[in-house]
């Protein structure tokens, strides 16, 4: 399925809590797309669509991988990547303009954050990244681990498994296992 419409306005929390999961919301414009099929629907947002949906070429799911990328970007430099009070200019951006990493906040920004961005932001759709390999992108990758351990965590240590800026796996077993030493004299002391 593709969602077509991909947008921070479409992505919502679903409860007021640090653990709420996310939900993808406004399906009015999503399609079934099989794994060979492709659509001409010119379907979207004009700051989120991919090249090819403004190009009227076939297109697949990777129009949402493209979204995300848009999504990905923003959240991190917190303005869009193709961006003007023009439609029409927007849209020449989107087609022709490469996404830009050389101005403030990106020189704080990893590179492998970036890489994550300039693979989601793909021009050639059938070189765009889909989710198999941005997950195993370093970005991602150096914190399996890390997400492990958090998701691992018993209810009563989670909030220090994520509360913890390390970025070592074994940096928050460590934590959770002093947390739960300490949770276990406090109950003897108790009896």
């Amino acid at each position: 399925m593709a969602h077509r419409d991909l947008k921070p306005e479409n992505i919502l929390m679903s409860e007021d809590t640090d653990d709420a999961n996310l939900k993808i919301v406004d399906f009015g414009l999503s399609k079934i797309i099989g794994p060979n099929e492709t659509s001409l629907d010119p379907f979207g947002t004009l700051s989120y669509v991919a090249p090819e949906v403004l190009l009227q070429k076939p297109y697949g799911k990777e129009v949402d991988y493209w979204s995300l990328g848009v999504i990905t970007y923003m959240l991190l430099s917190r303005v869009l990547p193709f961006d003007d009070e023009d439609d029409k200019e927007i849209a020449r951006q989107t087609i022709q303009d490469a996404a830009d990493f050389s101005f403030h906040p990106w020189e704080r920004v990893s590179q492998p954050a970036k890489d994550v961005c300039q693979a989601l932001l793909e021009k050639n759709r059938h070189k765009r990244a889909n989710l198999e390999r941005i997950l195993g992108m370093e970005w991602f990758s150096d914190y399996a681990e890390v997400s492990k351990a958090r998701r691992d965590a018993s209810p009563e240590t989670r909030f220090q498994a994520y509360t913890m800026t390390s970025t070592s796996g074994d940096d928050i077993q460590a934590e959770i296992k002093r947390v739960q030493a300490t949770s276990v004299s406090e109950e003897e002391k108790k009896e």
